[in-house]
């Protein structure tokens, strides 16, 4: 009685301090209250009202149909799956699944109340999508529900969670959930994982390798290790971590214990093959970023509807075999089409080699010309016509890049230029000029609005790296296709012009029968006029470069140097006929000359615009294409900077293209008669009248092919300037040889100013971290240098003309102290330097022919300033390989200098006829 009593005398006085409240509050109070028990009412009655499903029926494949939703594209997703019983799976490996997806497995009912709230917070607040979900949920989810991210299907994951709890153990989840999960390549189940990433079953497994199994549920493509192993090694070591925390593994696991090997690729998932390939992995992408999981493609039997026409397909991928078909096996072509009305994706060829593989249509690439239409689109945004004149005499020297000259594509002159003729004949400088006079960043902004991203991963687009000239600014090389884009997105560009300037998002998807169809949006991204003018300007290119039979057409070709030589990199042709915009590439998979099986280059106007012309005539075989459209003539007529031009020139004919100084114009071959002992005497007797008549110079000669020398005092001391860094950079890898490790890359960095800018900064950071003159001297003993005296100034450092053929032997020699390696990284970069540093040996060249050089200058004041100007290298091709070095002193001034180097270098040749 006593303790009724005192139960009614705190609810009393519970009830007197309630009532003490303002009336307002005590109504939300009572309204709160309300709410929740209402709330956990329905929330009952829901989960009553839930039944959870029999057992789910087996993973059934889904068939990719092509655009008209009968032909069948592909079958994706026939999996390989064996359950296994939960005491045949590891402790460990079980545990590293607890520590990635569901640390409290076993002390929850199945669902996780605050990573609920959190995931339904995320879906209204933000439509993030965030899970949170248990094992137990994510079962549920997997066996029983799609991949839709809303708050209803959240809920009814709960509701299901709960009941599968009430049903099965926590170890009959687990075991179920193990089984079911997609691990990617194929492998449905922990059994089937096991085998395919590490070739074994999966009662052999340890804890470290089911933790590289358990990272790759969070996204079963970028956790492959073979597609993305940092991300992988980084969740992995995450998932040890985890489990150190829970005790299950000892502290400092994730730091000594080694990542296990997994298979390259997997020998038991079931793939396609070919062209087609590619496109299955893009088709899953798309419907993953859309919310139909990979899991669902995979197992779902889903009728995917794609935008790909069998006719074009076809079309896309037998030129292409046709245009590799006996090529250098290095060549590789990407090819994409795309409707531009609708952005669907009508023919697309990555590479052959199928699913998985690298996709050279999503390789970021260095455009070349085909950027010059974007600078023509942004020009007339600024109310500059295509018919306005430019200078387009070359080479021409720009602010913007570093005092290197811009040549146009083999040194072609057209003074008075205007802009569709210089389109036609592909000529950088007046683009160049037109970029710097709109700005960089307007053609930029324009590409982006075009169809260019903003950023490739994490990486900025169109804009110098770390390292170059303006990082993270657009400088005017953009004009001339300097900054990489991809395939695939130059297609999304040019579509966008030919749809009129309305763009449409690229994609492969139609529809998902009863789940998902892609919604057309066009933006309007330049004026339609504008979009007109292009397409005019460039049926140009097109009747310059060869017609599409049958096909009215617009198109731009473009050729990316390969460093300083003749032969190209990569090799493009971008263009559209009506409904179909077309972007065909060819080059290799890592930088280097393409060729063809005849040893010749290969330019934008060759085999790519090959491809691009047959392909086009294949894909509208039968059909009548409409005609592109007529020019708006968009903006005024223009002068532009034909203030530049010397009065020399400024009455030249108006749209006049001729041909320019070529390589090899200073080289008199018909000079190299008679013996090689009697062309050296004559050369000899040539160098000896120049010497005495002005600046004192020296000569080496060494040919490789033949084994002949040539000295002209070859043994004289000159100031090497410059051109001792190349042998800085030989000692920095030598001591990296020695110790084992690779330059670090701060080093890297350093070397490639060193030696591609000529940067003095870098080069005394270079000379310091080696040791200073003492350590450079040991390192000329090892290369053989007996001539060269370092000095505590590097540039100071005396040198002879015979050392420094000396050197360049060392880059090519196989006994060398330098290792292969070594000697590529030194050639490379030597290859590559800017074209402000390209003069000297190279007049010595011919087309076809590669120099790796290294020249250097300096004023001297203790001589009235008079300069030294010195340029040693490698002039090498399939016939050639001869390292030649001027050094010289005493010119009155430094282009005086270079042309006197540069003659030097050109009479040794006409002579001597190597």
């Amino acid at each position: 009685m006593a303790g009724n009593s005192a139960r009614h005398r705190a609810r009393s006085a519970v009830g007197r301090w309630f009532r003490r409240w303002p009336r307002w509050l005590r109504r939300v109070v009572a309204v709160l209250v309300a709410v929740q028990v209402v709330t956990v009412l329905a929330a009952v009655v829901y989960v009553a009202s839930v039944d959870l499903p029999a057992d789910p029926a087996p993973p059934q494949a889904s068939v990719l149909y092509y655009r008209d939703g009968r032909t069948v594209l592909a079958r994706i997703g026939t999996t390989d799956r064996t359950d296994v019983r939960l005491d045949k799976v590891p402790l460990g490996v079980r545990q590293a699944f607890l520590a990635a997806e569901d640390r409290g497995f076993y002390d929850h009912h199945g669902v996780s109340v605050r990573g609920l709230l959190r995931a339904v917070w995320s879906n209204v607040v933000d439509d993030s999508g965030q899970g949170a979900s248990t094992i137990t949920q994510q079962y549920v989810r997997n066996a029983y529900l799609t991949q839709e991210r809303t708050v209803g299907r959240k809920a009814k994951e709960a509701a299901l969670a709960l009941k599968a709890e009430h049903r099965f153990s926590k170890d009959e989840i687990l075991e179920r959930y193990l089984n079911t999960i997609y691990f990617g390549r194929g492998a449905y189940g922990i059994e089937a994982a096991a085998q395919a990433f590490f070739g074994t079953s999966v009662e052999h497994l340890s804890a470290d390798q089911g933790a590289v199994l358990a990272a790759m549920v969070k996204d079963p493509t970028r956790g492959d290790p073979a597609v993305d192993p940092r991300w992988t090694l980084n969740r992995w070591k995450w998932i040890l971590r985890a489990m150190s925390d829970a005790g299950w593994l000892p502290a400092g696991t994730a730091d000594t214990t080694p990542y296990p090997a997994v298979a390259r690729e997997s020998v038991t998932a079931s793939t396609v093959g070919g062209p087609i390939g590619l496109i299955t992995d893009r088709v899953e992408e798309e419907l993953a970023a859309a919310g139909v999981s990979r899991q669902q493609v995979r197992t779902g039997g889903l009728h995917v509807t794609t935008t790909l026409d069998p006719i074009v397909q076809q079309a896309a991928t037998d030129t292409v075999a046709t245009a590799l078909q006996g090529q250098p096996a290095e060549l590789r072509s990407a090819l994409v089409a795309i409707d531009p009305a609708d952005g669907g994706v009508r023919a697309y060829y990555g590479g052959d080699r199928g699913r998985g593989f690298y996709d050279d249509a999503l390789a970021a690439r260095p455009p070349a010309s085909t950027f010059k239409p974007i600078v023509l689109a942004a020009a007339e945004e600024h109310d500059i016509n295509y018919r306005s004149y430019y200078n387009g005499s070359s080479p021409r020297v720009f602010a913007d890049r570093g005092g290197a000259p811009l040549y146009n594509l083999n040194n072609l002159q057209c003074p008075i230029c205007p802009l569709d003729t210089a389109m036609v004949h592909s000529l950088n400088t007046p683009f160049y000029a037109l970029t710097e006079q709109i700005g960089a960043k307007a053609v930029r902004d324009l590409a982006v609005r075009l169809g260019v991203p903003e950023k490739y991963d994490e990486q900025t687009t169109m804009v110098d790296l770390k390292g170059e000239l303006a990082p993270g600014k657009t400088r005017a090389d953009i004009a001339i296709g300097r900054y990489p884009v991809t395939p695939a997105d130059l297609t999304s560009v040019y579509a966008t012009l030919a749809n009129g300037g309305e763009r449409v998002n690229r994609h492969f998807v139609d529809s998902v029968a009863g789940l998902y169809r892609t919604k057309v949006r066009p933006v309007r991204a330049v004026d339609r006029g504008i979009a007109a003018d292009v397409g005019a300007v460039l049926t140009g290119v097109v009747d310059h470069d060869g017609r599409v039979p049958g096909v009215p057409a617009a198109a731009k070709t473009g050729s990316q140097q390969y460093g300083n030589t003749a032969d190209s990199s990569d090799a493009w042709t971008a263009g559209w006929a009506s409904g179909l915009a077309a972007v065909t590439w060819v080059g290799r998979e890592t930088p280097g000359p393409i060729r063809t099986k005849d040893g010749k280059a290969i330019n934008g106007e060759g085999m790519p615009y090959t491809i691009f012309r047959d392909f086009l005539a294949a894909a509208f075989a039968g059909r009548q294409p409409t005609a592109i459209l007529p020019p708006a003539n968009v903006g005024g007529l223009s002068k532009g900077d034909l203030e530049t031009l010397g009065a020399d020139i400024k009455m030249a004919v108006p749209g006049r293209v001729f041909p320019g100084p070529q390589k090899g114009d200073q080289v008199d071959r018909s000079l190299a008669k008679g013996s090689w002992a009697e062309r050296t005497d004559r050369l000899t007797g040539v160098l000896t009248k120049l010497a005495d008549g002005g600046p004192d110079f020296a000569v080496s000669l060494v040919d490789r092919k033949s084994g002949r020398r040539y000295a002209f005092r070859g043994d004289r001391p000159f100031e090497s300037a410059s051109v001792v860094k190349v042998e800085l950079l030989a000692a920095l890898l030598l001591r990296a040889q020695d110790t084992g490790h690779g330059l670090t890359a701060a080093e890297k960095e350093r070397a490639r100013k060193m030696i591609v800018a000529s940067d003095n900064d870098a080069a005394s950071q270079i000379y310091s971290a080696i040791g200073g003159p003492d350590a450079l001297r040991q390192a000329l003993d090892r290369l053989g240098l007996k001539d060269t005296e370092p000095a505590a100034n590097f540039g100071l450092t005396t040198t002879t003309a015979e050392d420094q053929t000396r050197m360049v032997g060392r880059l090519t020699a196989t006994d060398s102290p330098l290792t292969q390696a070594s000697r590529d990284q030194i050639l490379s970069l030597m290859s590559s330097v800017n074209a402000d540093q390209a003069w000297g040996i190279s007049a010595a060249t011919f087309s076809g022919e590669q120099t790796a050089q290294k020249n250097g200058w300096l004023a001297r004041s203790t001589e009235n300033n008079r300069w030294i100007i010195n340029s040693t290298g490698r002039v090498s091709s399939d016939k050639v390989d001869v390292a030649l070095s001027v050094l010289s002193h005493g010119h009155g001034g430094q282009q005086e200098g270079i042309r006197a180097v540069e003659n030097v270098a050109a009479l040794t040749r006409s002579y001597l006829g190597w």
